[in-house]
Formats: C-alpha cells, structure tokens, sequence
C-alpha cells in the first residue's frame, strides 16, 4: 500500500514539476525576478555558494564548473576547483579571470556584487530559495539555465517522493507527539535556530516543535530560558570549521542542562551542519535524518 502511495505521489509531483511555464527563448528569470540573457548552454560557469556548488554537481554539471568560493566543498571533487575567495566577500578579479558564462549568485550579493558584475557584462543568476519547494525550485530553474532540464527533473523527482515518505510518516502525530527540540547552532556563546531558519522548517517537517519559535532567525539565547521551556530532544549542528563536534559535547556534558528532559533521556544527537543548512539537494538527507532523531520509532 506505501509503495501505491508513492507512486501516486511521484506522478503528481512530476504533473505538476510539468505545469510549470516555459521561459522565453535565450531569457530566464532568476529567483530574485530578474530577467537574465543567455546566448546558449553555458560552458563556464562559477558558483558563488556551497548550495549552488552541490545544485550545479547534482545535475552533472561538474566539468563546467571552473570556479567556485572558499566553503564549496561537497562533493569532494569541488575541492579541486579554483577558488574565488569567501561566500560573502568573493575576490572580483578572480572571478573575471576566469572569464565565466554564467556565474550562480545567492541573495546575499544582491546589493553590492551583482551590480557590479552586471556592469562588466556578466550573466548572473542570483538562487534565494525560502522554503523546501523553493529549493525544488531553483533546482528546475538551473536545470533550465544550464540547459540540464532532465536531469533536474529527475533530481527534483526524487526529492519529492522522499520528501513526501517523510510527511506521511508524521502526518497523524498529535501535537504531545511531537517533541519540543533546542537546535543549536553554537555553544559559546549559545545560539539557536529561530523562525525562518532552514533548522527551524527541517524540525517541524519532520514532526518536532521548535523550542523557540518566537525567534526570528539565529539568534543568542540564555541558558535560563532554556530550562524553562526544558527541550526534549537538543541537536547540536556539527562541523563547524576547526570547532567539529563541540557544540554536540557541550549540550551533552553541560552540567545545567543535566534535569531536561532530554538529557534525562539521553535525547542529545549532532547533526551535519551542512544538510541542515545548505539550500540545495542534501536538504532533502538533513530531513531524513532529523525524523531518524526525532521519531526513530517512524523511521523503519
């Protein structure tokens, strides 16, 4: 009977992935709204972000991706690209030397470096995905960019079907069944993954509730208020640079956190930082894992 559901499932989502209108010829709207020329298939394309690096890998774009930033480092043959500097502060000349096609841009440079690109004559697709189904999204709209629509379509396939194996096994908790989760992002000082957070929507997706919904974003929070809203499950995001594991050792040996219910439980787990908060197809592994977390009981 599951099986039939997904394969329901997968006929939908690729009726609707369908629905979707055609671009212009040689013209493409970006997620930003804004219109970009393209004269062909580009063949020399850089990323600025490690999601739009994994997006462009997933749909076998590898060999055309001559640049990508300092952070883009899955999968591992993106370590061996040449490098344009930082997420938030690329290196211009760089990037121009590389003489791009199409250079894959995030919302974050919006003000300041797609202008600038722009005014060198550079074809800059800006992704700036919000929620899951954005995320399928720029996928279809890259795909269309590079001129690699199959392969998105499969992709975006098979995020669907996983996606939607996680929501039917959550869709009849009651609200006691889901459990109240403290994400944290890091320790010292400590911060948390509010509304609007890619944590945030992994949480709920997968069937918990976030410890602090009130928050907007990734905000610091005292220890006091912590206790008091006392978190069943914490998840501490790992690999964070040269820090690796610590945020998950503190929350697991932090002595003030020992009467929460989920130390009490040993309900403390690390999660790789990189599926929970890169926009792009590991999204789709970081919710899997978040309802192994979660709901272990579910995950069979």
């Amino acid at each position: 009977m599951r099986k039939l559901a997904l394969v329901v499932l997968a006929l939908v989502f690729l009726l609707s992935a369908c629905a979707l209108p055609a671009p212009a010829p040689g013209e493409i709207t970006d997620q930003l709204g804004r219109p970009v020329r393209l004269d062909g298939p580009p063949q020399r394309i850089v990323s600025m972000s490690p999601s739009n690096t994994e997006i462009l890998f997933a749909l076998g774009l590898g060999d055309r991706v001559v640049g990508v930033t300092d952070y883009c480092d899955f999968p591992p043959e993106a370590l061996n690209k040449p490098r344009i500097g930082g997420f938030s502060n690329p290196d211009l000349e760089k990037l121009v030397a590389l003489s791009p096609d199409l250079i894959v841009a995030d919302q974050i440079h919006e003000k300041e470096v797609v202008p600038e690109l722009e005014r060198r004559n550079l074809p800059v697709f800006v992704i700036d995905p919000r929620n899951m189904d954005q995320v399928l999204e720029s996928i279809v709209l890259l795909g269309r960019a590079t001129g690699t629509e199959a392969e998105a379509a499969r992709l975006v396939e098979e995020m669907k079907i996983r996606i939607g194996a996680v929501s039917q096994r959550v869709a009849g908790l009651s609200p006691q069944e889901r459990p109240r989760v403290l994400s944290i992002t890091w320790h010292d000082p400590l911060w948390t993954a509010g509304k609007g957070t890619w944590e945030d929507q992994l949480i709920s997706m997968a069937g918990g509730q976030n410890l602090f919904p009130d928050l907007e974003g990734y905000k610091t929070v005292d220890l006091e208020m912590v206790l008091n809203r006392d978190p069943q499950v914490i998840i501490a995001s790992s690999g964070h640079g040269e820090a690796l594991r610590a945020p998950y050792l503190w929350a697991r040996d932090e002595p003030r956190l020992k009467g929460t219910e989920a130390l009490k439980k040993g309900r403390v787990y690390e999660i790789d930082a990189d599926i929970v908060s890169r926009p792009g197809p590991r999204l789709v592994e970081g919710l899997e894992e978040m309802l192994r977390l979660l709901h272990p009981d579910l995950n069979r």
